[in-house]
C-alpha cells in the first residue's frame, strides 16, 4: 500500500514541512556527489551508530561528537526508494500537523520525537555498530501524532492486489494502525531497518499530542 494523499485540508502553508522536505533532498544530492568512497565516510561520519553514541567515541575524523549525530543521521539516506518513501509520508502527513501545533513547535516536535527514536533503537541494541539513517524515526512520530489528530481522515491509497492496482480511501485510524503494527511485527527481521526507531517514535509523537491536547482544551481529535 502507498499512500498518495488525504482529505483533511491545511489552512496554513506547511513551511516548516516543505523545509524539511527540501533539507534532505540537498543532503541526499550532495551524498550523491561524493562518489562512493567519499559517500561512505561521510556516511562513517554523520549516522548516528549506537556503539559510538553509547560508549561517546566520536569519529577522531569528525566534526560531529557522537551524541549529536542523532540529530546529522536524520537528514541521510540509503538511496532513491529511501529517501522518496520518506519524503511522500512527511509531505502526505506533516503538513497536516504542522497545521495543529503551528511552524515553530511543529519543528521542535519533530527533531524530538526523531531523537527519542534514534535513542528507542540505541537502547535496543546498545552494542550494534549499523548505522542509524534516515528521517524515518522522526516521520514516525508524525504519524503517531496524524492517528490521534485525524482518526477519521481518509487516506487515498495505492493497492497492489496480485495483477491489479487501484486507489482506495482507507480510514487514517486503520492505514496508520496498519502501518505501527507492521513495524511492531517485524521486530527481529534482519532487514536493516531500525524497526525499533519507528516503534519509539510513533508512541513519542501520539504520546507528545496527548500532553499538548491537556493543555490545550480544544478538541483536537475531532477532525
Amino acid at each position: 500500500m502507498i499512500p498518495l494523499k488525504d482529505d483533511v485540508p491545511s489552512y496554513s502553508f506547511p513551511y516548516v514541512t516543505v523545509a524539511l522536505i527540501a533539507a534532505n533532498v540537498l543532503v541526499f544530492l550532495y551524498e550523491i556527489s561524493l562518489g562512493p568512497r567519499g559517500r561512505e565516510a561521510f556516511l562513517y561520519e554523520a549516522a548516528a551508530i549506537p556503539y559510538r553514541i553509547a560508549h561517546l567515541k566520536t569519529v577522531s575524523t569528525s566534526i560531529v561528537p557522537a551524541p549529536f549525530t542523532i540529530l546529522t543521521a536524520m537528514f541521510i539516506h540509503g538511496g532513491f526508494l529511501h529517501i522518496g518513501g520518506n519524503m511522500l509520508f512527511l509531505w502526505i502527513f506533516g503538513d497536516n500537523v504542522e497545521d495543529t501545533l503551528g511552524h515553530f513547535k511543529f519543528l521542535l516536535f519533530y527533531l524530538g520525537t526523531g531523537v527519542v527514536a534514534s535513542v528507542a533503537q540505541i537502547i535496543a541494541y546498545p552494542m550494534s555498530e549499523v548505522p542509524i539513517i534516515g528521517a524515518s524515526g522522526a516521520i514516525a512520530g508524525v504519524l503517531g501524532a496524524y492517528f490521534l489528530l485525524f482518526p477519521r481522515a481518509k487516506i487515498f491509497t495505492l493497492v497492489f492486489l496480485v495483477v491489479f492496482v487501484t486507489v482506495i480511501k482507507i480510514p487514517a485510524v486503520i492505514f496508520l494502525g496498519l502501518w505501527f503494527l507492521i513495524q511492531i511485527l517485524s521486530v527481529g527481521v534482519e532487514s536493516g531497518v531500525a524497526w525499533y526507531s519507528h516503534i519509539g517514535g510513533f508512541i513519542a509523537g501520539a504520546l507528545a499530542i496527548l500532553v499538548i491536547r491537556h493543555k490545550r482544551p480544544r478538541d483536537i481529535f475531532g477532525a
